[in-house]
């Protein structure tokens, strides 16, 4: 069976009690990570210490470095992890349920800033630390480390500390986040989905559970609105991309293949013959064969 992490359960199976309202955790890894299917049942701060996360959402990814911290919604995202130099990955996750983001709205609308509406909905941001942050992360780490850890009123006071400085410095961003719809299944998630991650190595199956469908739901909702199936379609698109890389802007196969979906050379060029009749570099000489015959 295919395994599918729920969090934030999953990352406190050893604890007595199951997460609140809030939950705070400091994770570690050796371990470098594929993607994996993360199905987030609240939302979270993620403060990035050591290594990379990228993370995969319809119409978008984010990746984070160290000092950077991103804020997602409750929902179906990828996500992989990659170690530092050092061997090592760590972060501090802040999870926090919808009810409170509300309170927090209704609590403390009349000494927010007015802005006007985003217009964009956000349901995953991404900040850059500063030293107002990099002295908040310590906090919780330090409280983290008392016997007893923290108190769900001692992590709503820090939920609110954290919102308010955000909403004050960000507040179009926050705005957008707050407004943000965490899960659908419509037309427009799809093609967000699809459109958005075309160049990313992300499969079908990946798409599919993304917008929160079957891949046979998937893969006919998407037939109807391209007309072919999602392999097919990709297929397309990125050999497209590719060979005008490879014509118009003179790249060498080996500097394509990552930019249009492929994790390694090997299947790139497998692709890109199965379209064209041709490997990337065969195809390559013979345009330029052609430009210096007829200029």
């Amino acid at each position: 069976m295919e395994s599918i992490l729920s969090i934030p359960q999953d990352l406190f199976l050893s604890e007595a009690q199951p997460p609140g309202k809030t939950a705070i955790l400091a994770y570690r890894s050796l371990s470098s990570s594929g993607r994996t299917k993360v199905v987030l049942h609240k939302n979270l701060f993620s403060f990035l210490l050591e290594g990379q996360k990228v993370v995969y959402r319809p119409g978008k990814v984010i990746r984070i470095d160290p000092g950077q911290f991103v804020m997602i919604a409750g929902s179906h995202v990828l996500m992989s992890e990659k170690l530092s130099g050092h061997g090592r990955y760590s972060s501090l996750v802040f999870f926090f349920d919808d009810s409170l983001l509300a309170d927090f709205f209704r609590k403390y609308s009349p000494v927010l800033p007015g802005i006007e509406e985003p217009g964009k909905k956000e349901p995953i941001v991404c900040f850059e630390g500063d030293p107002f942050i990099r002295n908040f992360v310590q906090s919780l780490q330090l409280m983290l480390e008392q016997p007893g850890g923290f108190s769900q009123e001692m992590q709503l006071l820090k939920f609110e500390e954290l919102m308010l400085y955000l909403v004050n410095r960000y507040p179009r961003l926050v705005l957008s986040f707050r407004q943000a719809i965490p899960s659908d299944t419509s037309d427009w998630t799809l093609r967000a989905a699809v459109e958005g991650n075309m160049l990313n190595p992300v499969t079908v199956e990946e798409l599919a559970f993304l917008c929160h469908m079957s891949l046979s739901t998937f893969k006919r909702k998407f037939a109807r609105l391209y007309g072919t199936s999602p392999n097919k379609w990709l297929l397309q698109q990125r050999m497209e991309l590719a060979a005008a890389l490879l014509c118009q802007q003179h790249e060498k196969p080996s500097d394509v293949y990552h930019k249009v979906g492929y994790e390694n050379h090997s299947s790139f060029t497998q692709s890109f013959k199965q379209v064209y009749g041709l490997t990337p570099s065969e195809f390559r000489e013979q345009k330029v064969l052609k430009m210096d015959v007829y200029p």
